[in-house]
């Protein structure tokens, strides 16, 4: 099996798995609507950048990244167990902005269309 292809695997299956821990495991209730929308690995598989998309203000996402920064311990041992690793990457997350630039785009096309049907 290719690095590339490890690699890839590797990153959908840790998306699975920490979606799945914000779904059903982790009761903090700082963190409020978070999706798991892409997993990086470095090549070597010591480092995963999970990107979220977080719904809410300014003030909510700040609590919930809190939340996720007092929950990185909790993941990573639970990623140690679910996924059968020489090494348990350490874990950074990264806010996904790319939802909130799909719906402003949105936005401006439905204002765009509005003004040409008058």
């Amino acid at each position: 099996m290719s690095s590339q292809v490890r690699v890839e695997k590797l990153q959908e299956l840790i998306k699975q798995e920490v979606g799945k821990m914000f779904l059903k495991e982790i009761k903090d209730p700082r963190i409020g609507f978070v999706t798991v929308t892409e997993v990086e690995m470095s090549s070597d598989l010591h480092e995963a950048k999970i990107f979220v998309s977080i719904m809410g203000d300014e003030e909510k996402i700040k609590e919930t990244f809190k939340g996720l920064k007092s929950a990185l311990g909790f993941i990573r041992r639970e990623i140690g167990k679910r996924i059968r690793m020489r090494y348990i990457p350490k874990i950074f997350f990264a806010l996904d902005t790319s939802l909130n630039y799909s719906e402003h785009i949105q936005k401006i096309l439905l204002e765009i269309n509005e003004g040409g049907t008058d």
